[in-house]
């Protein structure tokens, strides 16, 4: 790279990092506009040119902090609305959750700027095998929380034909890929047209086109790859009602609206007994799974008249080692249990719990009573398929989602987006689902308390939905899927390697430079 063209120092250039880390958000739900995305990528690209790995990092930083101040600041609503907390509080608890994310985010840029940005094969291929590095990382690291990858802004592209294949993470790689190219292309044509004596060596226009063939041979292949179907439809279609109750938060676990909301399931199912498969949300039914003999009894006799499949949420204790889990039971003509294994923090559990309350013990945690379930759970099953569940935030962990979809005909994911009210949360919730349906070559059906539920298709395409903050019964069919896409069999795993051997063969490029550059003189 030619650091003439490129390099911003200073100030200048951390603010533009901020401003096209927020672009990323206008990129995804509910903007859509999934261009600005790769832009931002480039520009990022572009600033750290010609830093070292510290101010690499910084820079980063700052991009992070655009990225997750536009895009993840509606946990606020949670703290305020629902935590009780003052204003100043709320938004002081934001920033440093805004904060932590940036600096978790900024990470692996640190060893790009380190290690790989002195070679020009280090911008065009480490940066986006780094980008989806760090993506991949935040499925894991500290627990995880995958959010805002750019990949989701593909579900309706050509390129969403990859997504079977490599995942969203792999929709990040050529997107980062593609911006990359281009800016490249930009660059190679200022050093061809160029007169400067500096600028003439640094074109290369057979390298520039050849990187542009491969770019669009990948949107392409995906344009061809969206017409494939890697998985087989059953022939009957199943009838499905998903119950959006539209319980306000604040009543939810009050012992005064109890009766209320087992009323309100009560009327909204009715109608809809005899509909082969029926979705209640998350945590749908106000008390304990051991309480709830008298609502499952009624659920049973209803099924007995008119034979329904039920999958609701509700919290499910564990006596005998006294652990409560999240988790959705199968009733009726569905049979077996899931317990949420990725849970929420500060929501469901609290991190370093005794370190933290004692350092900030003005804010009222959240009681961590919910334990993570164990891995390799049984599917939830029904005489003539098998169900693969997730609960809330689960849904947005790709490999965890293919890990079930993989054994089963539909996916079934339930959630109460309550917690955070008219944001854009939600939203962003919604369309990564949609990324799990497009990916495992199922339908997805999504039952939440205040919505958007949903069926989505394998294809990624919405077929029906509700609005939110609405009371309502969503009525359709699905057809049920046999087989397993490629990314299903694998996970993230192929492209995660590829992006590791990227990385290391551009540091193996540039230690042989600068060991043969000695020589040379």
């Amino acid at each position: 790279m030619n650091p003439k063209i490129w390099h911003t120092p200073g100030w200048p250039g951390d603010l533009t990092a901020l401003f096209a880390g927020a672009l990323v958000t206008l990129s995804l739900a509910p903007y859509s506009m999934w261009v600005l995305g790769m832009l931002a990528t480039t520009v990022l690209a572009s600033l750290l040119t010609g830093l070292n790995g510290k101010r690499g990092f910084l820079r980063s930083f700052f991009f992070g902090i655009g990225l997750y101040g536009s895009g993840a600041s509606w946990v606020y609503v949670s703290i305020y609305n629902f935590g009780l907390s003052s204003a100043p509080l709320a938004f002081a608890l934001t920033s440093a959750f805004v904060i932590a994310l940036a600096l978790v985010f900024a990470l692996p840029f640190y060893f790009y700027s380190r290690f790989l940005e002195r070679s020009r094969w280090g911008f065009l291929l480490g940066f986006p095998a780094i980008w989806v590095l760090g993506e991949w990382s935040r499925t894991w690291f500290l627990t995880g929380f995958p959010w805002l990858f750019l990949g989701y802004s593909q579900h309706s592209t050509w390129m969403s034909g990859w997504a079977p294949v490599i995942g969203v993470n792999g929709l990040s790689f050529i997107l980062v890929l593609t911006g990359v190219v281009l800016a490249n292309t930009f660059y190679q044509a200022i050093n061809c047209l160029s007169k400067d004596e500096d600028s003439a060596p640094h074109c290369q226009p057979r390298t520039t086109l050849a990187l542009l063939f491969i770019t669009c041979l990948c949107w392409a292949g995906g344009a061809t790859l969206r017409d494939v179907n890697w998985t087989q439809a059953r022939d009957e279609p199943v009838s499905v009602a998903v119950v959006q109750p539209n319980i306000p938060q604040e009543m939810k676990w009050n012992p005064m609206y109890r009766g209320y909301i087992n009323q309100t399931l009560r009327d909204l199912a009715k109608p809809h007994w005899g509909t082969q498969l029926m979705i209640w949300p998350e945590a749908a039914i106000p008390v304990m799974y051991q309480d709830a003999d008298l609502i499952f009894e009624e659920i049973e006799m209803q099924s007995a008249i008119k034979p329904t499949a039920v999958l609701t949420g509700i919290l499910y204790e564990d006596e005998a080692n006294q652990q409560y889990y999240n988790s959705i039971v199968g009733l009726a003509e569905a049979e077996g249990t899931y317990f949420k294994q990725r849970l929420v923090p500060f929501g469901e559990y609290v991190p370093l719990e005794s370190t933290l309350r004692g350092i900030i013990s003005f804010f009222d945690l959240p009681t961590s009573i919910i334990s993570p379930g164990p891995k390799n759970q049984a599917l939830i099953k029904t005489d003539s398929y098998d169900i693969a569940t997730s609960i809330c935030y689960e849904v947005v962990y790709p490999d965890l989602v293919a890990e079930y979809a993989a054994k089963s005909q539909v996916i079934v994911t339930i959630s109460n987006d309550a917690w955070f009210g008219d944001s854009i949360g939600p939203l962003q919730h919604f369309e990564m689902a949609r990324m799990r349906a497009l990916e495992n070559g199922r339908y997805l059906i999504r039952g939440t308390n205040t919505g958007i539920s949903g069926i989505i298709t394998p294809k990624g395409e919405v077929q029906s939905a509700t609005a939110q903050f609405k009371q309502t019964v969503l009525t359709d069919k699905i057809y049920l899927y046999d087989g397993v896409t490629p990314f299903g069999a694998s996970g993230s795993w192929p492209i995660v390697t590829l992006c590791i051997l990227l990385c290391g063969f551009i540091v193996v490029i540039i230690r042989r430079k600068s060991t043969v550059a000695p020589t040379a003189q």
